[in-house]
């Protein structure tokens, strides 16, 4: 499973931990292991520029996931599908602003929104209230088992 971190921005961020989140969110969902991920930091100006151009809404975002081989999660007992999970695109500054608002580290927020970036790659969305209620709740168990474990030497 090769995950690469590009930071184009001044926030000095534990990269190691946010692979070791997309590592074990990627596990979790049976993806395979040779899939590639990129997680990359953007400024707010950047991520304007990408959410105008992707999504053709106003202003930054906190994170947008750009699938490459649309691969969905693998199921027990079949082999995952080979291929390149994606690109997500986080914007630290954004969501600083959103830990502040909601309480937490901006460390915590950045593990969310990589688990919350993973599922988009993988298929799942929140337009709907019973898509939703079934994605945040899957990040929200994901999340808080990674975070659990944080600390263990298996990790």
């Amino acid at each position: 499973m090769s995950i690469d971190v590009l930071n184009e921005t001044e926030y000095d961020l534990d990269e190691l931990e946010l692979v070791a989140c997309a590592r074990f969110v990627m596990d979790r969902m049976r993806v395979h292991p040779g899939a590639d991920l990129v997680l990359r930091l953007v400024d707010e100006a950047a991520m304007t520029t990408l959410h105008v151009q992707w999504m053709n809404l106003p202003g930054p975002t906190d994170v947008m996931s750009f699938p490459m081989d649309e691969l969905t999660p693998g199921r027990e007992g079949e082999e995952p599908e080979e291929g390149i999970l994606g690109d997500i695109v986080l914007c630290p500054a954004v969501a600083e602003r959103q830990a502040g608002e909601a309480g937490h580290a901006l460390e915590e927020e950045l593990l969310l929104l990589t688990t919350h970036g993973i599922l988009h790659l993988l298929g799942f969305d929140h337009a709907e209230p019973d898509d939703e209620r079934e994605m945040f709740e899957l990040q929200r168990t994901l999340l808080l088992t990674f975070l659990a474990g944080r600390g263990h030497p298996e990790r």
